[in-house]
């Protein structure tokens, strides 16, 4: 998101009256929030439309400094005359970011890691979202801050993209679904969120400058849907404009985005800031209702001086300090709450590692491998096995106490590690940590490769274990792509590592599990038929290493489920091609010319295999789906559909149960299914139903007409398909909609500042 700032001093804006002599100045909260404004001076204003900018920090125009919370990554400005208090916004998407040893102070402040948004999101269960956003929220609201950061949730447009990690989905509904529940949950707390990056932020490589070109429908359908649904079943209290240009125009300048979209279409009632140091002109920024700009430089004089010379109306500058001043009202700071910095850290705990624990995707699991049967002994392969990795890197960090490595969770749940195997990788660790520079040391073992170790290393192993378990790790963090060699495929130390391990422990009639502790997609098809079970793990948080262990026991069911589509090869990807952009040596403009074809809506429409598909996941039980039903067999406003699940095996699991709708071609082309539902069952015992409802409207049928500026849904017959994936369709059914109807009209914006052909079907023929 952002070049994070750490600082622990507040710079409050005093004495800037300039003299006014009034026999009464207004107070917020007490007057009228435009009789507030109106007693302000230009400086005020403009000073009160930024954030603390670096050239300020430590040169402020007047006033003491004031600590308000170490490691904050935005503050906003104070004018005590008028009552007006300073707000706190910290990062992130896993957990509140701020500095746990606060120098000057006598506290500690540790905060949890949860686990990153891509594994919330393998969840399918928006109400356990909730539920992490709730103890997030609590401790934002307890260590003193105001705003998250977060949520963040741009498409997964490439497996490359390096905030993939912080991102829930490939596919719109997902991430707006999961973006609200965590908006409600956090705000739960009474304090607010950022919604995050609007929009089309799916690029590291030149993020600042980069130009995203994309149609409208794609715009509409695909990266547009998801904020949508948040602001409209959310409210978030701001929405956070992104480095990008799209279309030609930065984000945070464009009117069409941030008025005529956000605000007159969506009805957003919030404010909305700009990323830290995003955008390049601050009256544009201010004409097009980007009201706060971060962290604020030289915008300062460049406003004062459109001001002086009439080139920015100044009931513009107004309009904007109104939501500021209504985002500033809301905020627990200004109310006076007496923030305890003890938020209940055991209980944040174990939220953390039920939510990583339902995160996680059985991928492989061939003749019952898994849970583990008579296994007391094991071996731990891969340096990951001995250096967890909780979360990405950058301004989705969080300084959290301590988190449990796999062996040493192994060895809490009572199972013997394998000791020589343990001190061969832990010399290796503390080899590559001791060469690193201090400000290195946190992640160097993350992205240094992979111990080499030769087939007596591993043969040694097999006297001292029952089992193999080898650990594929990967990091990633904003301002950096992910690399096709080494990091999407797997390294040829790696592959080779899980090759001789599973040839040697199969010679010997033991089992080898491959997890996957990684924050964004990975080849698996040129090393999965070696192993008996893959465990994609995710990055989950302090409580993962111990998630993983009970998933490998049996004490917990796995019941993860794929956001997004795992490629047999990077070149099957329909972004491929134009990753990150071009000229690809420093690219300029990045053409998004798969249209609407992202993730699963290209595999399946355009039939290219993949490794593991949409919505796939395994379980240690079977579910069986049954009795589906219609509301009606035509549609008129609404329908529903209900349908039933059963556990049918022997072991309580719980399901996701996704529903998928393959609309008629009639006028315009579109993918052969879309997710319009999805539900996650309770946790099922052995024999036990639950009937599942889901609820289509008129937008469900619809898709972007970009010639007539609407949402259309065509006449014709619709499928409804109930599914465990979007391959595994297990029910069907059918309704007729006997008249095409223009679900909505909207603003005809946002077209491209240069031509762009989208991918079509018809390309094909």
């Amino acid at each position: 998101m952002k070049k994070t700032i750490f600082f622990s001093s507040f710079l409050a804006l005093m004495g800037m009256a300039n003299g006014q002599n009034t026999s009464h100045v207004p107070q917020l909260g007490k007057d009228k929030v435009e009789d507030v404004i109106a007693a302000m001076t230009q400086q005020e204003k403009v000073y009160l439309l930024m954030g603390l900018g670096e050239n300020n920090w430590m040169n402020p125009p007047t006033g003491p400094t004031h600590v308000i919370i170490a490691g904050e990554a935005g503050l906003t400005w104070a004018i005590p005359r008028l009552g007006i208090t300073p707000t706190v916004m910290t990062d992130g998407p896993a957990g509140l970011r701020i500095d746990p040893h606060p120098e000057g102070l006598n506290i500690t402040r540790f905060c949890t890691a949860f686990p990153t948004a891509t594994a919330l999101a393998s969840t399918w269960n928006t109400e356990m979202v909730e539920n992490v956003g709730k103890a997030m929220g609590n401790e934002v609201l307890e260590y003193g801050s105001d705003v998250l950061l977060s949520p963040a949730i741009n498409i997964h447009r490439n497996p490359l993209s390096g905030r993939n990690f912080e991102y829930y989905s490939e596919d719109p509904l997902i991430a707006g679904k999961m973006g609200a529940a965590m908006v409600r949950g956090v705000q739960s707390n009474g304090v607010g969120t950022s919604l995050k990056h609007f929009v089309a932020n799916n690029i590291e490589t030149n993020r600042k400058t980069i130009n995203a070109v994309i149609s409208q429908r794609a715009l509409r359908e695909i990266y547009l849907r998801g904020f949508e649904t948040v602001v409209k079943e959310a409210q978030p209290w701001t929405v956070m404009t992104s480095y990008n240009r799209l279309n030609g125009f930065y984000t945070s300048e464009n009117y069409d985005l941030v008025t005529k979209i956000l605000r007159d279409e969506w009805k957003f009632q919030g404010m909305v800031m700009s990323d830290w140091w995003a955008g390049a002109d601050a009256v544009a920024q201010m004409n097009s209702g980007n009201d706060m700009i971060q962290p604020g430089c030289n915008q300062r004089e460049e406003l004062l001086r459109a001001l002086k010379y009439k080139l920015i109306d100044e009931k513009v500058i107004d309009r904007n300090l109104a939501r500021i001043l209504t985002y500033i009202l809301r905020t627990k700071r200004f109310s006076g709450y007496a923030f305890t910095n003890k938020p209940d850290l055991d209980a944040h705990a174990l939220v953390s590692r039920t939510a990583a624990s339902e995160g996680m995707v059985l991928l492989k699991n061939d003749k019952n491998a898994l849970p583990f049967n008579n296994v007391k002994r094991v071996a731990l392969f891969g340096k990951t096995s001995y250096r967890f990795i909780c979360g990405g890197t950058g301004s989705g960090e969080v300084n959290y106490k301590s988190a449990f490595t796999i062996n040493e969770s192994f060895e809490n749940y009572g199972y013997k590690v394998a000791k020589p195997l343990e001190t061969i990788y832990k010399s290796f660790i503390d080899s590559v940590t001791s060469k690193a520079k201090k400000e290195d040391k946190k992640f160097v073992v993350d992205f240094h490769p992979e111990l080499k170790l030769n087939k007596e290393q591993i043969k040694s192993q097999l006297q001292n274990s029952d089992v193999a378990i080898i650990t594929i790790g990967r990091n990633g963090g904003e301002g950096w792509e992910r690399q096709i060699v080494d990091n999407f495929y797997l390294s040829a130390t790696e592959k080779q590592l899980i090759k001789d391990i599973s040839e040697i422990y199969h010679a010997a009639n033991k089992k080898v599990i491959v997890v996957l502790n990684i924050g964004g997609v990975v080849a698996t098809a040129d090393w999965r038929n070696y192993p008996d079970a893959i465990l994609l793990a995710w990055q989950t948080g302090q409580e993962g290493a111990n998630a993983i262990v009970e998933i490998l026991k049996g004490k917990v069911n796995p019941s993860g489920k794929l956001p997004m589509s795992f490629p047999m090869e990077y070149s099957d990807v329909p972004s491929a091609k134009t990753f990150p952009g071009e000229p690809a040596d420093n690219p300029v403009n990045a053409v998004y010319s798969e249209g609407i074809y992202v993730g699963y809506r290209y595999y399946e429409s355009f039939k290219v295999p993949t490794a593991y598909e949409f919505g796939y996941g395994l379980s240690y039980t079977q579910f069986e789906y049954s009795n589906i039903q219609l509301s009606s067999k035509s549609f008129q406003n609404e329908l529903t559909v209900k349908m039933t699940v059963k556990n049918i095996g022997k072991k309580e699991g719980k399901e996701a149960v996704q529903l998928y709708l393959h609309a008629p071609n009639v006028e315009i082309e579109k993918p052969v299914e879309e997710l319009k539902g999805f539900a996650k069952t309770r946790l099922l015992k052995p024999g036990e139903s639950q009937e599942i409802t889901f609820t289509l409207d008129k937008r469900a049928l619809a898709s972007f007409w970009t010639n007539i500026s609407s949402w259309v849904a065509e006449k014709g017959d619709y499928e409804v398909r109930i599914g465990a994936s979007a391959k595994d369709i297990r029910l069907t059914s059918t309704f007729n909609l006997p008249e095409t109807v223009v679900v909505e009209k909207v603003n005809n914006v946002l077209y491209p500042n240069r031509p762009v052909t989208d991918l079509s079907i018809s390309d094909k023929k």
